[in-house]
């Protein structure tokens, strides 16, 4: 039983516990099995789980409280677990929308199992006032590497390859009832390296975003409890409160932009990020960066970001 409670308002708050899973225990041995699995690169499962203790204890040492989701299954369900190649992959499994945690819903077959076993668990520690295990029986598609937690007013969401509009607006009442006003969607092209939100765009702190520069052509649909209208990204993020850094230097889709906020002054990055994309901009100057190699890890196709599921964070 897990006695934390979710409070998780924004992307860059102090990070106080954090939701993780090992690697799986199977190697991906050669390029074809990669590209069968939809992976970038063959992986090897020893050095991953390197990485992944390297990330973890980068984690602990900052003080976050981490939690192996993997640690509290039983030994029947751990069997299946630790062969499911996308596991690590957390993120998407469900999101700390406030005080509530709302479960996602896989864009791919593949993934479905380790959704089962988690949201099982999740419902054990928080029961259904926390957690509403059947919150997803309305959606087609909902995977949380594409959601961006903005401010306790706005969330910005992508609709294309792994998530849905009719998922977001099957969902849209829960989310205002979790206590935010504005969903903001953006329709991403549908290709690999935008298969997320957070593998083109990135919190970076309280008030500012990195984007890839082409984004900034794209109109998003703003959802409210009362109707709906469009804008465009910059418009509606500066109306939040965010200023936009469009980059051009980011060049490794996960490695660059899959950064994750230990708290309003401290990013955790991949030792393979492009350094010159936290240079661009004043305030990404002053802030302090911890390189955790994720290598092997990232060759799955996620990245720092994508495997960590936070739970609560400072506001």
């Amino acid at each position: 039983m897990i006695n934390i409670q979710p409070n998780c308002w924004n992307e860059h708050g102090e990070l106080k516990a954090v939701i993780v899973c090992s690697p799986t225990t199977l190697d991906v041995p050669d390029k074809q099995t990669a590209k069968d699995v939809q992976w970038e690169k063959p992986v090897n499962q020893k050095k991953s789980h390197e990485n992944f203790k390297d990330m973890v204890e980068a984690m602990k040492n900052a003080g976050v409280n981490v939690i192996n989701y993997s640690d509290y299954l039983s030994p029947e369900e751990l069997k299946l677990n630790e062969q499911l190649i996308n596991r690590v992959f957390v993120r998407d499994l469900a999101c700390a929308f406030g005080n509530t945690l709302i479960p996602g819903e896989p864009g791919t077959s593949m993934r479905r199992p380790e959704y089962v076993q988690s949201h099982i668990l999740f419902q054990h520690w928080y029961g259904p006032e926390t957690f509403d295990i059947k919150a997803n029986n309305q959606l087609d598609a909902l995977e949380y590497g594409d959601v961006l937690i903005l401010n306790k007013d706005a969330v910005f969401v992508n609709v294309g390859m792994r998530s849905s509009m009719k998922s977001i607006k099957a969902l849209k009442e829960k989310i205002f009832q979790a206590g935010f006003s504005e969903i903001g969607v953006i329709d991403l092209p549908r290709r690999a390296d935008t298969l997320h939100l957070d593998m083109n765009c990135n919190v970076a702190g309280d008030d500012l975003l990195i984007a890839k520069s082409y984004m900034r052509y794209f109109p998003v649909e703003v959802l409210t409890e009362s109707g709906s209208n469009f804008q465009m990204m910059q418009q509606f993020l500066n109306r939040h409160g965010f200023d936009v850094e469009w980059s051009t230097e980011i060049k490794h889709t996960v490695a660059d932009i899959n950064f994750f906020n230990l708290d309003p002054e401290t990013i955790l990055i991949s030792t393979a990020a492009t350094p010159k994309i936290f240079k661009e901009h004043p305030k990404l100057k002053k802030k302090r960066y911890i390189q955790v190699d994720v290598n092997e890890l990232e060759k799955g196709g996620g990245g720092i970001r994508c495997m960590t599921l936070p739970l609560v964070r400072s506001i």
